[in-house]
């Protein structure tokens, strides 16, 4: 297995806790080598050749893009991830500590991918938008280094608290909003070895690729116990790899221990992108 590079283990501190909290993403810059990064860019462009070949590996999220949900063993750095102290440190003191690793896949724009609708990826429980608690979240590690012509991720922060339950599927807020959502947003442009944990309520939408180039995010879902995202995902892994595994990351692992790897038919679809986004 891989290794992070050696000095990087850091925790998450009071402060990262706090700004997740108040804006609903914070990130750790040079959290992984660059080295470790290439591999992982590697392993999600053999995934995706492979996912796009058959029906269901791969969904749309709008023009260009493209949503492919992986088996943990298909990434060499999975067990890396998983264990880092930065992001085990947030797990713990966000969502507890029997904290549930529910989704590992990857977000792949390609070029002349267009802006998205503002949207969140499911609707907000009663948990977030009632008593300010966050019950699930999302780690982001590109795999490449970010630039502004390249569709960077956009977001608004501290609207991972805001109900929603009057929005299409509770998850798209009508256009009268979207300039509100712009004008408070920031372009995130992380760089290869940088992490970033959200609340996946927080309002964002991936941004037009004006590059030639793809830019590809990997995602690592996990959920506090009950929030109920494993419905969505089927977490698979063979026996030799979960015997493999760390303690650590075996005792979180929401996973089918299977004799053979069963292909991914992707179960999370959000119908406001697969329909392609909408100008504003």
């Amino acid at each position: 297995m891989t290794s992070t590079a050696p000095g990087r283990h850091a925790p998450a501190s009071p402060d990262d806790l706090e700004q997740l909290s108040r804006e609903g993403i914070v990130a750790r810059r040079g959290a992984f080598d660059v080295a470790w990064v290439d591999r992982l860019h590697s392993d999600v462009l053999a995934a995706f050749e492979e996912a796009r070949h058959r029906e269901g590996g791969a969904i749309g999220r709008g023009p260009q893009r493209w949503y492919v949900e992986v088996h943990p063993e298909q990434l060499d750095g999975f067990v890396d991830l998983v264990t880092h102290p930065w992001v085990t440190g947030i797990c713990e003191s966000v969502l507890g500590p029997d904290y549930e690793i529910v989704e590992i896949g990857f977000d792949i724009p390609f070029p002349r991918s267009a802006d998205q609708p503002w949207h969140r990826d499911f609707p907000s429980p009663v948990e977030t938008h009632g008593q300010r608690r966050l019950t699930s979240l999302a780690f982001n590690i590109s795999t490449v280094d970010t630039t502004a012509d390249m569709g960077p991720f956009q977001i608004a922060p501290g609207t991972q608290y805001e109900a929603g339950l009057d929005w299409p599927h509770q998850m798209f807020p009508p256009k009268s909003e979207w300039p509100r959502f712009k004008e408070m947003s920031q372009l995130r442009m992380p760089q290869r070895g940088d992490i970033s944990a959200r609340s996946a309520l927080t309002l964002h939408r991936g941004t037009a690729n004006h590059s030639e180039l793809a830019r590809p995010v990997v995602v690592l879902g996990v959920d506090a116990p009950g929030a109920g995202h494993a419905e969505l995902h089927d977490l698979m892994v063979t026996q030799p790899f979960w015997d493999s595994l760390p303690e650590e990351a075996r005792q979180h692992l929401d996973a089918r221990v299977v004799e053979t790897l069963e292909p991914i038919v992707q179960k999370h679809d959000i119908e406001g992108l697969v329909m392609g986004a909408t100008d504003d």
